[in-house]
C-alpha cells in the first residue's frame, strides 16, 4: 500500500466520524474554524500582560511560525496535493475552503508552531496548548479540508522550527536587549525569568 492510499484510508477513518457522530459537528466545526482566535489574543496576552520571558516566548513563537512557514512553502513546491473534498468523492465537507495546494496545512502549521513554543517557554500545563494543537489539527482532517499528511507534515515541521528557535533565538543580541538583560552569554538565563 503507497503513501497515499494510507493518506486517503486514514483521511476516511476520521472525515466519516462527522458522518458516524454528527452532533459533535457543531464543536468540531468551531475548532477547525475559529480556535484561530483564540491563539491570537493569547498570543497578544502573553505580550502585553506578561513579563520579560513572556515578551522573549512571544517574538520566538513568531519566529518559529516564519520559519515553519518557509519550510512549509519548500515542502508544497516538492509535493502537491488539493484538499480531499476536492480530489475525493463522498466526502463530508463542513467548512468553505477554496481548492489549492493543501499541503502542508497552514491551521495545523500556526498552531503547533506557536503552541509548541509556549510550552518549550512555560512547561508545566503549557502541554494543554500541544492538545489544542493535535485537536486543530484532527479537526481539520474531520471537516474535510486537509488529509492526515498535511497535518502530520504541518506539524512535524513546526515542531523542528520550536525546536531550532528555541536554542538559538533567545541567546541573540537582539533578544537580550528585548528582554532588558545585558551580556547573557546564553538562552539558559532567560528560562529563570
Amino acid at each position: 500500500m503507497s503513501f497515499m492510499e494510507i493518506n486517503i484510508n486514514v483521511f476516511r477513518m476520521i472525515n466519516n466520524l462527522g458522518k458516524q457522530y454528527d452532533f459533535l459537528n457543531p464543536p468540531i466545526m468551531v475548532i477547525a474554524e475559529y480556535t484561530l482566535y483564540v491563539l491570537i489574543l493569547a498570543l497578544l496576552l502573553y505580550l502585553f500582560i506578561g513579563g520579560r520571558k513572556n515578551k522573549v516566548m512571544v517574538i520566538c513563537s513568531i519566529f518559529t511560525l516564519l520559519l515553519a512557514e518557509g519550510l512549509g512553502k519548500l515542502a508544497g513546491m516538492l509535493h502537491s496535493n488539493n484538499q480531499p473534498f476536492a480530489e475525493l468523492s463522498n466526502v463530508n465537507k463542513l467548512i468553505e475552503k477554496a481548492v489549492d495546494n493543501s499541503f502542508p496545512s497552514d491551521h495545523t502549521m500556526i498552531f503547533f508552531s506557536l503552541c509548541v513554543t509556549f510550552w518549550l517557554f512555560r512547561r508545566g500545563w503549557s502541554f494543554l496548548w500541544i492538545l489544542l494543537a493535535v485537536l486543530v489539527g484532527f479537526s481539520r482532517i474531520w471537516v474535510g479540508v486537509h488529509y492526515p499528511g498535511d497535518v502530520l507534515v504541518a506539524a512535524i515541521l513546526s515542531i523542528i522550527s520550536a525546536l531550532v528557535v528555541h536554542r538559538f533565538v533567545p541567546g541573540l543580541k537582539f533578544m537580550q536587549n528585548i528582554a532588558g538583560e545585558q551580556n547573557i552569554p546564553n538562552r539558559t538565563k532567560y528560562e529563570e525569568l
